[in-house]
């Protein structure tokens, strides 16, 4: 479909659909099959092609894109594999805290080594207790002179012991609920910050998984991102910004098995003839299709609307979130389907891409969720005669 993509974005897709298919298919089984981490993958990306974090400002080293050209990165390496998407651009979503609360103090000392790859960042919100219910974490801050003490454990924390720096919520005053909760950088060697074990998952294993303890962990004052109780806002902004990139994502992911389940249809012969000439198999066919360009469309809306900072953003990313993660799953699913007990072996790349699937429509907000927060949105708009 016509996407009216610049001639920069243009190139941008291709140089990266040529990494992906160079880099990331020849290995994704063997890196799922071992959970390995895509550490290779990851540094070349990073520090050769220069994408890490394209949305940082040229004044901090970076490429001083938007959110557009980050969610373009994801959509073509997760049409590779979703776990080394996800181990790649989840150092976005740990520094754009800093990119939206920070000082330009702050920026200077952290965003240039993500802008070239030297470092990693990890986003640590999510508690066992503080899931889709943010405003129930526990981790706290309590303000010793000139520095922070923290203490709590942070759980699903994707890219955990590799990271170099986390941007850590936690509450400097539990009496003010969400209106006290603070974020802060803690940086890898500090005392009293551990790790819990590699979680063993369903999908993306390639992508790291662990808990990340604070244990009378002790950072600088000057290490609180922004003012003190303003940190919700900065969550809100980073998932509003960062729902899109994942809905791009699954687009990648679905067209990834849309490609795979066409190119089957045309080799697979039943009764005489390939699959494809099969009515219900054509109609799986263009209902996937269907799926996958509604999604691109959608996410690409909500990617344009962030980079515009349109008042109506977080309503589209919640949109893009939900149907995209969706559409995703029920593609990799109907391929499965037309593949049938090929499908359901790890010869083919489709059992895996309906095992990353799931977890499209639960990290960053379950689908559920973004219903929740779309409905709130339409019923206040009518409610105010705006519909």
């Amino acid at each position: 479909m016509p996407l009216f993509l610049t001639d920069e974005q243009k190139v941008l897709k291709e140089n990266l659909r040529r990494f992906t298919e160079s880099h990331i298919v020849p290995v994704r089984a063997e890196l799922d099959e071992k959970e390995e981490y895509p550490s290779e993958i990851v540094k070349k990306l990073a520090a050769e092609m220069r994408l890490s974090c394209p949305f940082i400002p040229a004044e901090y080293g970076g490429a001083g894109l938007g959110i557009f050209e980050a969610a373009l990165i994801a959509e073509e390496l997760s049409r590779g594999c979703l776990g080394v998407s996800t181990a790649f651009t989840v150092s976005g979503l740990g520094i754009y805290p800093i990119h939206v609360g920070a000082s330009d103090e702050m920026k200077k000392r952290f965003l240039p080594d993500i802008a070239c790859g030297a470092k990693t960042a990890a986003f640590a919100l999510t508690e066992a207790g503080a899931g889709s219910d943010v405003t129930a974490i526990r981790t706290t801050a309590e303000k010793k002179g000139d520095r922070y003490v923290l203490n709590g454990t942070k759980q699903w924390i994707t890219g955990a012991s590799k990271a170099d720096i986390y941007t850590v919520f936690a509450l400097t005053d539990k009496s003010k609920g969400i209106r006290g909760m603070s974020a802060f950088v803690v940086e890898k060697d500090t005392k009293g910050l551990s790790f819990g074990a590699k979680e063993k998952k369903l999908g993306i294993r390639c992508s790291e998984t662990r808990e990340v303890i604070m244990d009378n962990c002790e950072v600088p004052a000057e290490n609180l991102i922004g003012r003190a109780g303003h940190a919700f806002r900065y969550a809100i902004a980073t998932l509003d910004k960062s729902r899109p990139v994942v809905a791009t994502s699954a687009v990648g992911l679905a067209q990834a098995a849309y490609e795979v389940a066409i190119k089957y249809s045309l080799e697979r012969e039943q009764f005489g003839n390939p699959i494809s000439s099969l009515q219900a198999i054509q109609h799986i066919l263009a209902e996937m299709a269907t799926r996958v360009e509604t999604g691109r469309l959608l996410a690409y809306t909500a990617c344009r609307m962030c980079d515009q900072e349109h008042p109506s953003m977080g309503t589209f990313s919640a949109m893009a979130k939900y149907q995209c993660g969706e559409n995703a799953f029920w593609v990799a699913n109907s391929a499965l389907q037309i593949m049938g007990g090929y499908g359901y072996m790890r010869d083919y790349p489709i059992e895996k891409m309906l095992r990353d699937a799931r977890i499209l429509t639960i990290y960053e907000g379950t689908s559920q969720i973004q219903l929740n927060a779309l409905a709130h949105e339409l019923i206040r708009s009518a409610k105010s005669g705006k519909i």
